[in-house]
């Protein structure tokens, strides 16, 4: 059975089976261009350079022998932008070092175009290890991967708001527990779903005010849950299944 725990104060899981695996999620590279509209002054490939360091000091600590990316790698939808041009493949000579595979989300159209020979690129429909499903989150399952038993996923980018708190604006973690038949009608048993809080530390300082939830379609099939839980970065349970709805 796959093993998952998360990276302590880290935006990143860690999975293990015959291989040990580290999980990020939505990194939106060329996002800059809205940063600067709210007043945040960093240079892109500053910006860059600054998540490459901070899943190089991952790396070191976990050791892990791959690295996952599930999906939205860049920030324009369907097009390249000129910065994405530019600064996508600089952030891709991570995949140098270590072996690297990108599991396409619904902003990653065209991404092959950037991606160097050095780098996987999975099908969007995601990636299966053992008995775990790793996906953007933007597309519902097949029905032939109703023998998996647990869903990693990223799109919906999970925070907490609470004006008046100190965790107001912060990224979370979200494991849902539920009956496995409301993704796979055909078949019976409980299935987890672990929900990865975006990589980008930047995107919550542009969007607090105005934030907008992402649909996913998996998230949307489940209309009960089992359990819940919701933790802080650090590891801090803050809520369960009632507070699933306020932070996706």
């Amino acid at each position: 059975m796959v093993l998952t725990r998360l990276v302590q104060s880290q935006p990143a899981l860690i999975l293990e089976d015959k291989k040990r695996y580290l999980v990020v999620t939505d990194l939106h590279i060329g996002f800059e261009s809205k940063i600067m509209a709210n007043d945040i002054h960093i240079g892109t490939k500053e910006i860059i350079a600054e998540t490459v360091q901070a899943l190089e000091k991952i790396i070191e600590s976990e050791k892990p022998d791959s690295l996952i990316l599930l999906g939205d790698v860049k920030s324009s939808v369907e097009s390249i932008s000129k910065i994405e041009w530019s600064v996508v493949p600089l952030f891709f000579e991570i995949g140098k070092k270590i072996e690297t595979v990108v599991i396409p989300g619904n902003h990653d159209g065209s991404i092959q175009k950037l991606v160097p020979e050095w780098v996987t690129v999975s099908s969007s429909s995601g990636l299966v290890i053992g008995d775990t499903l790793l996906t953007h989150g933007h597309v519902m399952p097949s029905e032939n991967l109703s023998q998996i038993n647990k869903i990693v996923m990223g799109h919906v980018h999970p925070v907490y708001f609470h004006e008046g708190s100190v965790l107001d604006g912060q990224r979370v973690w979200v494991s849902i527990k539920a009956e496995k038949s409301q993704i796979f009608p055909s078949t019976t048993g409980e299935i987890e779903i672990i929900i990865v809080p975006s990589f980008n530390k930047y995107f919550y300082a542009t969007f607090k005010k105005s934030y907008k939830k992402s649909i996913s379609p998996l998230i949307n099939a489940v209309k009960r849950f089992k359990s819940a839980k919701i933790v802080t970065l650090d590891g801090s349970i803050i809520g369960n299944e009632s507070m699933v709805s306020s932070v996706l």
